[in-house]
């Protein structure tokens, strides 16, 4: 076994070694999740703090981990028999990414259960996490239903193993550490809600601190056991540091003026639930303990808000986690004690937070836009104003073709639901139809390899002709391994969602680009939520771009959809082609995540030659494989000409207006977008 990185020689990271260091002194807090650049220290820091933690005794044999004090009741593998505990190091159980639910709970053979009533039961890595450390690395890209098994177990302190009637109960209470980039897609605010706390990491900016970090890096990587010697005093000491924060927590008292202004910040920065109110109440005694205080005091309440509570104020996946730490100072000022209140009457310059308070993070997601204008381009690579009514300049003086300031989107809307037809098999999510591991059931098939979901009527069926040929005597079932039938389900699937945006001197006026970009980003909102891989594609000019490539981050897709600029031609063929190439590569890497092509448009193409014919043969590529495709139709004004309704017909799908993708539309919109366009 190689030697861990020491926790006590990481540089800098306060944040994240107290989060950790919290959480090891009072587990109640809920675990913490860690959200950061790649290359930051997370995963070395989880590993680390294992060698901190005290050591368990456990029952000798049991699978479970069982405190021979105090042993679990419902243990598979008890009862336990009264006998001295084996003392053993604390585990860090490792959740890797693409594990299946039967290695995450468990697994029980079904066919020991059927015909002899025996519960075979093979633990998962929940019993072996139970009472040490579950860690998850890139928790964002963990199946949601995984996910939700895991936030279930650590929130009861139990895993539930069911099948079929058939159930199985085991401890587990373990430490929940889960680290992310936020660059590779966010979680969901109701899983996000379920850590207790959330710590941002970031490479140092400060040059000594850097080449500190290399200089021990380099150290560890020549020697790691020597390394380790040189710091293990300081690992003892902090160790004996949580052994007594555990201790000292009973007796941690909470009074009712502290309780009152963690109540009153969590009010007023308008958290949802009561889950926030308690983890900051366990933080902030967690925090006193650590300091060897036996009374939480308002500074205890002011970090444990910091840490409990950032993530939990995101109202939708564009808004950044933050705090306004000028608004938490005067909520606690304001819920404090009256004699506080009186001593700080005169007091105009209030001590900033820790970093140098004001706004952490209230919201938007998306970079500021830049002052000034951009350069325009040369005026023979314009489209014609008279194209569009709508398309004139809003200042005296710009062409219609000039690339303008970007512009900020309109307000996001609820959309109606665009799905591709037919059934796929690809990653779970909330989109289109799909035969998954959950869902309701549709069928039996004979199993391929281990039965993760029995269908209990079709395997009786399958069994129940050979009952006397096997000899069956008795009441039970005679069942063999060829009877066991796999239940079929169908559920819903994620899909990749490759948005097309027109950006041309056509599209360019303020108000029309704005609704545009609202839409677009009413979309993205919708795609999160469905749990969709999202791409953009964007075309003005003399060509088209890929200004964001597949990915799960509809974050990073709204903030380069909000600093798009407009101006110049229509190369609308280039556009489509580039998301050909696009989809092309991204089934060479997916092939089982089906496609969903969003183009944006008035369907006007200009420049080059033929650029009409252009785009229609382009179009009909992407028809000729079967991709499913809609055409949002931005034209307006008087004079309509319907080249988005001819663009979505050649790529063998269905225009819908701006007006008509809003979910309280009285147009209706048709699901299947394929289908529709090939009935057209």
């Amino acid at each position: 076994m190689s030697t861990p990185y020491p926790f006590t020689a990481i540089v800098g990271q306060d944040d994240l070694r107290l989060g950790l260091l919290l959480n090891a002194v009072s587990p109640a807090v809920g675990g913490v999740l860690v959200r950061g650049e790649k290359g930051t220290a997370k995963s070395t820091a989880v590993r680390a703090l294992a060698a901190l933690m005290p050591e368990v005794s456990v029952v000798p044999g049991c699978r479970f981990s069982c405190d021979p004090v105090s042993p679990d009741p419902a243990c598979p593998d008890g009862p336990h028999a009264e006998a001295a505990g084996v003392a053993r190091a604390a585990r860090t159980v490792e959740l890797p990414v693409g594990a299946s639910e039967d290695r995450l709970v468990g697994a029980l053979d079904i066919e020991r259960a059927l015909s002899e009533g025996v519960k075979a039961f093979e633990p998962g890595l929940l019993a072996d996490a139970h009472r040490g450390i579950l860690y998850v690395d890139e928790v964002n890209l963990l199946h949601d239903h995984l996910v939700d098994l895991l936030l279930d177990a650590a929130a009861m302190g139990a895993s539930y193993v069911e099948r079929e009637g058939v159930s199985v109960r085991h401890a587990a209470r373990f430490l929940l550490v889960g680290t992310m980039n936020p660059e590779e897609g966010e979680l969901r605010p109701q899983l996000l809600d379920r850590f207790g706390l959330t710590v941002e990491v970031a490479a140092s900016r400060d040059t000594d601190e850097r080449v500190e970090v290399v200089r021990r890096r380099l150290a560890y990587d020549d020697d790691p056991e020597g390394f380790a010697a040189r710091w293990a005093e300081e690992e003892s000491a902090l160790r004996e540091r949580i052994a007594a924060a555990r201790a000292l927590l009973p007796r941690v008292v909470l009074g009712d003026g502290v309780l009152r202004q963690i109540a009153a910040t969590c009010a007023a920065f308008e958290v949802d639930g009561m889950r926030a109110d308690i983890v900051m109440a366990r933080t902030a005694t967690a925090l006193a303990a650590w300091a060897g205080r036996e009374e939480v005091t308002a500074d205890d309440v002011r970090q444990a808000a910091l840490l409990a509570l950032p993530h939990r104020r995101r109202r939708n996946p564009f808004d950044a986690p933050g705090l306004d730490e000028d608004k938490l100072d005067q909520t606690l000022d304001e819920a404090g004690p009256q004699e506080n209140q009186e001593n700080n009457d005169g007091d105009d310059d209030p001590d900033p937070g820790p970093d140098g308070g004001g706004d952490g993070g209230g919201g938007g997601g998306v970079p500021p836009q830049a002052d000034g204008d951009r350069t325009p381009p040369p005026a023979e690579d314009d489209d014609t104003p008279s194209q569009a009514p709508d398309s004139a300049p809003d200042a005296p003086g710009r062409s219609a073709g000039a690339e303008q300031q970007p512009v900020a989107a309109a307000e996001p809307f609820r959309t109606k639901m665009l799905s591709v037809p037919g059934l796929g098999e690809g990653a779970a999510g909330r989109r289109s139809r799909a035969r998954t591991a959950h869902g309701r059931t549709t069928g039996a098939v004979r199993p391929q390899g281990a039965l993760t979901k029995l269908h209990l009527s079709a395997t009786v069926q399958a069994a129940a002709p050979h009952q006397r040929s096997r000899g069956r005597s008795g009441r039970g079932l005679v069942v063999r391994r060829d009877d066991l039938r796999q239940a079929t389900r169908e559920g819903r699937e994620g899909n990749l969602v490759l948005f097309v945006v027109d950006a041309s001197g056509s599209m360019a006026a303020r108000q029309r680009m704005s609704a545009v970009k609202g839409a677009v980003l009413s979309l993205l909102l919708d795609a999160y939520q469905r749990r969709d891989k999202v791409g953009l594609v964007t075309f003005r000019g003399k060509e088209a771009e890929v200004a964001l490539p597949p990915t799960s981050s509809v974050d990073a897709a709204a903030a380069r959809l909000e600093s798009l600029p407009t101006g110049g031609r229509t190369p609308l063929a280039a556009g489509l082609l580039k998301a050909h190439d696009v989809l092309r590569v991204e089934r060479l890497r997916d092939p089982s995540r089906r496609p969903l092509l969003v183009v944006v448009t008035d369907g006007r193409a200009t420049g080059g030659p033929e650029p009409v014919a252009l785009a229609g043969r382009a179009a009909r590529l992407h028809q000729a494989e079967g991709t499913a495709s809609v055409v949002v139709d931005c034209e307006s004004g008087y004079v309509r000409l319907g080249l988005a309704g001819e663009l979505a017909r050649e790529l063998g799908g269905t225009a819908v207006t701006l007006d008509e993708l809003r979910a309280d539309s009285i147009a209706g919109l048709v699901k299947d977008v394929t289908a529709a366009g090939r009935a057209a």
